[in-house]
């Protein structure tokens, strides 16, 4: 007996950007398995289980959604944004190469809008050109691939979206990569600062690197980096779509 296992993402906060696809999947779902708050976005109704847990147990939050499907389960694995963007798709197929007794689990990956493209929208086109996402943690890879990354991506001329830029145990680390750019961009290259997009406590701040300060950001914020040719264009900035 073999259910189903639905990785689906729930768009940057605001309920109207969860896809109807996903809406659907829910629907049917007889679990969710997620990370608590955004378990906590699905309603309870009769005959679903929400299974909520904490952070930084991706790995064995996947093992337990598998072992849900396995038995026959409707299960729906929920991130925020895009399930396949530094969220639990990546996760799930992890397991799966783990434990090779899964392997004959359905699975479908459902996309949803990221922060950073909701941000993206929110304030014009900076991402209008070619561009690249980084996630300034560094619990899953070293710091130093971090700032090679960073250097690398600069001076190749990309736009920047920055995903976990800073938290309580990572304070130091924003503050380093505004560094980094300053150096290779220079203090005039245009910085979003996008926190809570589309919920009730968004805000949105548009400055340049010279300006910029780490405790501008948090773990709600994502961070867009313009490249040299980003401008703004009354409220709003963008990115030319030919290279300069």
């Amino acid at each position: 007996m073999t259910g189903t296992l639905i990785v689906a993402g729930l768009g940057p906060g605001d309920e109207a950007l969860i896809t109807p696809e996903v809406t659907a999947a829910l629907a049917e779902a007889t679990d969710v398995v997620g990370y608590i708050p955004y378990v906590a976005r699905i309603p309870a109704r009769e005959g679903l289980t929400l299974h909520a847990t904490d952070n930084r147990v991706e790995l064995e939050r996947a093992t337990h959604a598998l072992k849900l499907a396995a038995a026959g389960r409707r299960v729906v694995v929920v991130s925020s944004g895009d399930p396949g963007v530094f969220a639990m798709a990546s996760a799930v197929f992890e397991a799966v190469e783990q434990s090779p007794r899964f392997a004959h689990v359905e699975i479908r990956v459902l996309p949803g809008i990221t922060a950073m493209l909701a941000a993206a929208a929110r304030i014009g086109a900076p991402l209008g050109h070619d561009f690249c996402t980084i996630n300034l943690s560094d619990n899953l890879k070293p710091w130093d691939i971090v700032e090679r990354r960073l250097r690398l991506a600069a001076q190749a001329g990309f736009a920047m979206a920055f995903y976990n830029p800073r938290s309580a145990s990572r304070p130091h680390q924003l503050a380093r990569a505004l560094e980094i750019l300053r150096e290779e961009c220079g203090p005039d290259r245009l910085i979003i600062f996008a926190h809570a997009v589309t919920t009730p406590e968004e805000r949105i701040s548009v400055v340049t690197l010279g300006e910029a300060r780490a405790e501008m950001a948090d773990m709600r914020t994502v961070v867009l980096v313009g490249n040299e040719a980003t401008r703004r264009v009354g409220r709003y900035v963008y990115t030319p779509r030919r290279a300069g």
